[in-house]
């Protein structure tokens, strides 16, 4: 294998020009790879590679079509990771007063192993998860002003309170875990099955991750797949032998699952910012076709009919 070795901007400007990228303006396309990284705005070439060989960008391609389809998952990414987190809330808020309210509002208490899951096949997930949450609790307990106000004041930390310092990925294994009766409460707020919730919370996680570490997100694929859902037949999906082949692993599965979760308003809006960012790439990116760029992302074609679905 080559080794990588430094390249400076210049160089770094003639390895895009090499490969067949047109840059019109190189003073603006060195200052862009300095302020952005190289690797970061290269990571999206592939949209525009020629298929006969991933080495060398399509006939015509330009530099501006690049950066722009880097600012565009940069929006998008923003977009999601603000509503994934009022979810996150949402979630937290839900899931800390169902329990609350039947368990109690101490450590010792909510956090009781019979009040989990009592399916033999769970017994290690379940320790797992709430040592999980205790390792939270004697990690971050100190750190964060509401838990140490209750920790210092009272000796406890209600879990209203503790949810604060729980990633989503621990909430998600912590929903996982609790009894079915429990689970099935929590899900009828968001009109689903509990098992669907859970899928749900799983690829949230995900999405979120990738957010949170800046990775590229419009053409991310999660390991887990979205149950089929009434707005895969509303919008027609196409099908293959393996199912819909839109909205159950790709970006649109998280519109799916965000339009299941957020209110009526911030879905709205959401789709909306989304919407416009479309329009903005469009209008600069010529070499690839909208609907190309659209079947990458898991977008169907018709995607903006889900705005009008209840």
């Amino acid at each position: 294998m080559t080794e990588k070795i430094f390249k400076t901007i210049d160089e770094q400007v003639d390895i895009l020009k090499n490969k067949g990228l047109i840059v019109n303006d190189e003073k603006k396309a060195r200052e862009i790879l300095f302020r952005e990284n190289y690797f970061f705005i290269s990571g999206y070439r592939h949209l525009f590679m020629n298929e006969a060989s991933d080495k060398q960008f399509i006939e015509g391609t330009r530099f501006e079509e690049l950066y722009a389809t880097f600012l565009f998952d940069r929006a998008i990414r923003n977009t999601f990771f603000k509503n994934i987190l009022i979810v996150e809330n949402n979630i937290k808020s839900i899931t800390s007063y169902q329990l609350s309210k039947k368990y109690g509002f101490k450590e010792k208490d909510y956090l009781d192993p019979k009040n989990f899951s009592q399916d033999t096949l769970q017994t290690r997930q379940v320790y797992d998860v709430l040592n999980k949450v205790k390792r939270q609790i004697r990690v971050n307990g100190r750190k964060h002003t509401a838990t140490f106000h209750y920790i210092e004041n009272y000796g406890y930390i209600p879990l209203w309170i503790l949810v604060k310092v729980l990633s989503f990925g621990i909430m998600a294994e912590f929903y996982d875990i609790l009894k079915e009766e429990d689970k099935t409460e929590i899900s009828k707020y968001y009109g689903v099955s509990s098992e669907t919730l859970s899928i749900y919370l799983s690829l949230l996680s995900n999405f979120r991750n990738v957010c949170a570490h800046e990775d590229i997100l419009y053409d991310h694929r999660t390991q887990r797949e979205i149950p089929d859902c009434k707005y895969h037949d509303l919008l027609n999906i196409p099908v293959n032998e393996d199912g819909y082949i839109y909205g159950k692993n790709d970006l649109f599965s998280l519109v799916i699952i965000l339009k299941v979760m957020l209110s009526k308003n911030d879905f709205n809006e959401m789709f909306d910012e989304i919407k416009r960012e479309v329009s903005n790439l469009d209008a600069v990116v010529d070499v690839v076709p909208l609907d190309d760029i659209l079947n990458r992302i898991g977008f169907p074609s018709n995607w903006k009919k889900i705005k009008d679905f209840s």
